[in-house]
C-alpha cells in the first residue's frame, strides 16, 4: 500500500532504514494473512496470535462510521457507546450485523462489522466441511441459542407451507428442543423411540404411519436429532431424509453439539445425498468453545439458507460474531482438527474408565454404540437415593453429570413419562457423562476418582435423595449444574470454589443435606 510505503520511508528517517524495514516487513506479514483470509474465506492453516487478531479487529473497526474521527451522526442508531469498558470489550464495533431486512446483508454504516460477519460465516462453513459435512453449501450465525434458532427455521417453513400445523418430532428429552415447536405455534407429534438392547433408536415406521394418518400436506416438517444424551442414539438421519423426500416434506435436523462428532456430521452429509435435509442447526458454545448466545443455521441449498436469513427480523447483535471471529482465527484449521481428534480419544478413555468402575461396583455401562459423545452407567439405586448421587458429585466439584431415575414432567400441557430418559419405559437409574469438545484428559481422571468415592459412600450408607431439577432446560436429576448451585451450600465462604468449601467442611453430610433440602425447595 502506498501509505504503508510512505510511513516506512518516514520511519526510516527516524530510526534508520534497517530497523524500519524490519518492523514494516513484520507488519506486512499480518496484512498478507488478512488478504488471504478475505480472498479465500477459509480457516487459516495455523491459528493467529492474539496480537494479530486484535490489530485486525482494530483495523476493521476503524471502517465503521461511529469510529470515523470526523463523523457527525444524526440518526437514531449511531453506535454511541457510553462506557469505555463496553467499547473496549467490543473493539468499538457497535453497529451489530445485518440490516432490518436481512441478517446477512451489508450495513452501509459498518463496513468493518460487515466484513467480520461475512468472514465469520465463511469460516464457519469451512469448519462444517472439515468436521465432515462436505456437501454443505451455505450457513450463517444467528445471535440466539439453539432453541430459538430452531424456532426461526420452523417459522420459515410456515411461509412455504401455510396450511401445515404438525411437526413430527422424534422424542429427545431436551426441553428447549421441544419448546421450539410450541413457541413457533405448531402441534408436536411425538414419536416414541424403539429400544434395541440398551439403546434407544428412531421408530421409522411410526414416522411414516403418522405422515400417512395426518396427510403430508398438514405436516410442516420432520424434526430429527443427532447429538443427544445416552442411552438415546442419534436419529436415523439418512432414512428420515428418504422419507421426507418421498413425501415432499421438509426435514429439520437438531445438530446441537454434533459438529464435534464425525459420525453425526457424516450422517447429515449422507442424508443430503440420499434424501432431503433442508436445514440443520448447531450451537456455537458447545462446538466452538465460545460463550452461550449463538447458533449456526446451515443447509445444502444456498437460496433456501439465504431466505431464512432474510426472515430474521431486524438487525442482530454482533457480539456472538465477534467471539466466533476471534476464536476461529485463534484456532486455525490445525487447532480445530486437534480439538476434534482429542475429543474422540477422550470419549474412548471416558467409556473405558467407566467400564472399569462399573466392574468394580458391579454396575453396568449401557451399550450405546451409536452415541459417540455421551456414556450412561447404572448407579445401582433407584428414586431419591439414585438422584442424590448428583448432589454428592456436585458438592465435589463435578458438573454436567446427569443422574436419571423414574420421573415425569409436564411441558405446556404435554406430559412426558420417564422424562430425561427419552422413553416412557425407563431404564434402571443411571448417570450420564459426555466427552465434549474442549474436555481435558485430566478432567476424566478427576471425574472417575470422585465418582468412585461417591459410589463407595453410597454403597456403605442408606442415602436420602431428592427429585430432579433442571439446568438450562435440560434434565439434571439431583442438582442443577448451572447458576444458583453455590447458594445452597449454606454457611460457608462463598468466595471459595465449591469443591474446596466441601473439602474444608467439618461435616460434609450436613452440607449435602442442606443441598438436598434447597434442591427440593426448587422443585415445589
Amino acid at each position: 500500500m502506498a501509505s504503508s510505503s510512505k510511513c516506512c520511508e518516514l520511519a526510516a528517517r527516524i530510526v534508520g532504514e534497517g530497523y524500519a524495514r524490519q518492523g514494516w516487513e513484520n507488519a506486512s506479514v499480518r496484512e498478507t494473512k488478512l488478504a488471504r483470509l478475505m480472498e479465500q474465506g477459509k480457516l487459516p492453516d495455523r491459528g493467529w496470535s492474539d496480537m494479530e487478531i486484535e490489530l485486525t479487529l482494530r483495523e476493521l473497526s476503524a471502517l465503521d462510521s461511529n469510529n470515523f474521527s470526523a463523523n457527525c451522526g444524526v440518526g437514531e442508531r449511531e453506535a454511541r457507546l457510553f462506557s469505555n469498558i463496553v467499547r473496549n470489550r467490543h473493539f468499538g464495533l457497535g453497529h451489530g450485523i445485518g440490516r432490518s431486512g436481512d441478517i446477512c446483508e451489508v450495513q452501509p454504516k459498518a463496513a468493518g462489522s460487515s466484513i467480520i460477519s461475512k468472514l465469520t460465516n465463511s469460516m464457519l462453513l469451512d469448519t462444517l466441511k472439515v468436521a465432515g459435512v462436505s456437501r454443505v453449501k451455505q450457513c450463517f450465525l444467528v445471535p440466539t441459542a439453539t432453541g430459538m434458532a430452531l424456532t426461526l427455521c420452523l417459522l420459515y417453513f410456515r411461509k412455504k407451507r401455510p396450511e401445515a400445523k404438525y411437526v413430527i418430532w422424534s422424542r429427545i428429552d431436551q426441553k428447549s428442543c421441544f419448546k421450539s415447536i410450541l413457541t413457533a405455534g405448531f402441534i408436536p407429534i411425538i414419536i416414541q423411540l424403539e429400544r434395541v438392547g440398551d439403546e434407544l433408536r428412531t421408530n421409522l415406521e411410526a414416522i411414516k404411519a403418522r405422515i400417512e394418518e395426518l396427510g403430508p400436506s398438514s405436516v410442516l416438517c420432520v424434526f430429527s436429532t443427532t447429538s443427544c444424551f445416552a442411552p438415546r442414539a442419534h436419529d436415523s438421519i439418512p432414512e428420515i431424509a428418504q422419507i421426507c423426500k418421498d413425501y415432499s416434506i421438509p426435514h429439520l435436523v437438531n445438530n446441537a453439539y454434533g459438529v464435534q462428532s464425525s459420525k453425526c456430521c457424516y450422517l447429515i452429509d449422507e442424508a443430503a445425498r440420499v434424501g432431503r435435509v433442508d436445514l440443520f442447526v448447531q450451537s456455537t458454545d458447545k462446538n466452538y468453545l465460545v460463550p452461550v448466545g449463538g447458533a449456526v443455521i446451515a443447509g445444502f441449498d444456498r437460496q433456501l439458507v439465504a431466505e431464512v436469513s432474510k426472515s430474521y427480523p431486524g438487525r442482530a447483535s454482533g457480539s456472538p460474531t465477534i467471539d466466533m471471529f476471534i476464536t476461529l482465527l485463534s484456532m486455525g484449521a490445525s487447532g480445530f482438527k486437534t480439538l476434534l481428534s482429542r475429543r474422540k480419544n477422550n470419549f474412548l478413555k471416558l467409556k473405558d474408565q467407566l467400564e472399569h468402575l462399573a466392574d468394580r461396583f458391579k454396575l453396568h455401562v449401557l451399550e450405546t454404540k451409536n452415541n459417540t459423545i455421551s456414556v450412561a452407567m447404572t448407579v445401582g439405586k433407584e428414586g431419591r437415593s439414585a438422584t442424590h448421587l448428583g448432589s454428592m458429585l456436585f458438592t465435589r466439584g463435578v458438573s454436567g453429570t446427569r443422574v436419571v431415575a423414574k420421573n415425569s414432567k409436564d411441558i405446556e400441557g404435554y406430559r412426558f413419562e420417564g422424562w430425561g430418559g427419552h422413553t416412557n419405559q425407563p431404564f434402571p437409574a443411571y448417570l450420564t457423562a459426555a466427552a465434549a469438545m474442549g474436555m481435558e484428559e485430566e478432567e476424566i481422571d478427576i471425574f472417575i476418582k470422585r465418582l468412585g468415592k461417591v459410589l463407595e459412600k453410597a454403597k456403605s450408607e442408606d442415602i436420602e435423595g431428592t427429585n430432579g431439577v433442571e439446568d438450562s432446560g435440560e434434565l439434571v436429576n439431583g442438582v442443577s449444574a448451572g447458576g444458583g448451585g453455590a447458594s445452597v451450600v449454606g454457611k460457608q465462604d462463598l468466595s471459595l470454589p465449591i469443591d474446596q468449601r466441601v473439602a474444608e467442611s467439618d461435616n460434609r453430610d450436613k452440607v449435602e443435606e442442606e443441598l438436598q433440602r434447597r434442591t427440593e425447595e426448587l422443585m415445589v
